[in-house]
């Protein structure tokens, strides 16, 4: 992991450097996925089942409703109990995030409404092939489920046509009932658009690698994305000399394991926690499952921070923007209103990063790659249109059309000037 002493006079430029290097890998959006697109959306189901035999070696795109039947029935009761679990607290959460509908009369009898409807069709991602992530169906679905959206469909590579049981049973209790078997680009791009199997959408949301997120910036604009960046993950500790070397270690591991282009910082004043914390990933990383993919991400991504303020940590961290922020120290109260851009802050050295991926309750698809400072994680609001309501009055035109008669005109939009003239009773 690379090590970041703020007392160098190039400190900055080193960690911008850092941060633009890896910003500049995700954001790339290679020719090969405008190429797959265009053909999906040339050659349909041909084209998608391709690349599906291309990257999956899978024939099938969707797969029958015995297939997903035996697939949950074959998964341990431990982990459907698990699911259960995530599903009520991340549900009583998302419902109290309904919002309410305004409705406003004014003195001259017009009436202004403002209703939130939900969005008709909407497609979740949920990664797949070589990780699964019922967490993720969860978190896709629930909040579409409590705005209300009739159909949700999901689309999850499975691999030689077998798709994660546990990704299947989450459907299940979301009550998905349109299931693909497909991933990449090409899924990104029949959903967009869609084939004789498919029936398009009007909205896709959630996390993906870099050829996905590349393909969702494409399509945007014929079809929905949420408003954010949901790419490699993202985790920003800041430690103190209280706070235990292993435990965050194991959490800066634990987002490595997920993508080579995951991102794991930690930030503190205590060389001692720096020096130690990075003993312990040298030690833990060799007990994971994961540990190529995790070993990459850090040394590639991983940056070690030193500093010598709290007013320098609050810098960073809004500089950063990360993804997850966890405040693992002491005086994590004092740090609370200084900062502006995080996708979520777990606060304490109990609330870890990964709770919040599973039960916690909270969404843990958030925007990456520093779009903390302008966007938010996925909540029911995702899922909602907003419209206006107008109902003008015949005394509500005649009081307020001279204003804007005379705004219209000084604009040179004279045909708006006339159309309210019109209605305008004469004297």
């Amino acid at each position: 992991m690379k090590i970041l002493d703020s007392k160098l006079r190039n400190f900055n430029k080193k960690l911008d450097y850092l941060l633009l290097r890896r910003k500049t890998k995700v954001q790339t959006s290679p020719v090969s996925v405008i190429k797959i697109i265009n053909d999906v959306k040339k050659n349909g189901d041909k084209a998608l089942l391709k690349y599906e035999m291309k990257f999956n070696q899978n024939r099938v795109i969707k797969p029958s409703l015995s297939q997903i039947k035996q697939s949950i029935n074959s998964l341990d009761p431990k982990v459907k109990n698990a699911i259960d679990l995530a599903y009520s607290r991340i549900y009583k959460f998302h419902s109290l995030q309904k919002f309410k509908n305004i409705s406003y009369i004014d003195k001259l009898k017009n009436k202004l409404e403002y209703k939130y409807l939900p969005i008709e069709a909407v497609a979740i991602y949920v990664p797949g092939s070589s990780a699964s992530y019922p967490s993720s169906v969860l978190m896709n679905a629930i909040p579409a489920i409590v705005a209300g959206v009739r159909r949700i469909i999901m689309i999850n590579p499975g691999y030689k046509g077998k798709q994660n049981a546990a990704v299947l049973y989450a459907a299940k209790k979301c009550k998905i009932k349109e299931i693909y078997s497909i991933g990449g680009p090409s899924a990104i791009a029949a959903v967009a658009y869609g084939t004789k199997k498919i029936n398009r959408v009007n909205k896709i949301v959630g996390p993906g690698n870099k050829y996905v997120a590349a393909a969702k910036k494409e399509v945007f604009g014929d079809v929905g994305v949420e408003g954010m960046i949901a790419g490699p993950s993202e985790v920003t500790v800041v430690g103190d000399r209280f706070s235990n070397p292993s435990w965050i270690a194991s959490d800066l591991i634990g987002q490595a394991e997920h993508d080579e282009l995951a991102q794991c910082i930690l930030i503190s004043k205590s060389k001692d926690l720096i020096s130690q914390t990075q003993g312990e990933v040298y030690k833990q990383l060799k007990k994971i499952p994961r540990t190529a993919i995790a070993r990459k991400s850090l040394s590639n991504n991983g940056i070690l921070i030193q500093v010598k303020s709290d007013k320098q940590i609050i810098d960073i961290v809004n500089k950063i923007a990360p993804e997850h922020l966890e405040l693992n120290v002491k005086n994590y109260k004092s740090f609370i209103s200084r900062i502006k851009n995080a996708g979520s802050i777990c606060l304490g050295k109990y609330a870890v990063m990964a709770m919040t991926d599973y039960n916690a309750g909270s969404n843990h698809i958030l925007p990456t790659n520093g779009s903390a400072k302008f966007s938010s994680g996925i909540s029911v609001n995702e899922f909602y249109k907003r419209i206006s309501y107008i109902n003008l009055s015949k005394k509500g035109i005649e009081k307020l059309g001279p204003s804007v008669i005379t705004l219209a005109n000084y604009e040179g939009l004279a045909a708006h000037a006339q159309s309210v003239k019109k209605r305008i009773r004469r004297k």
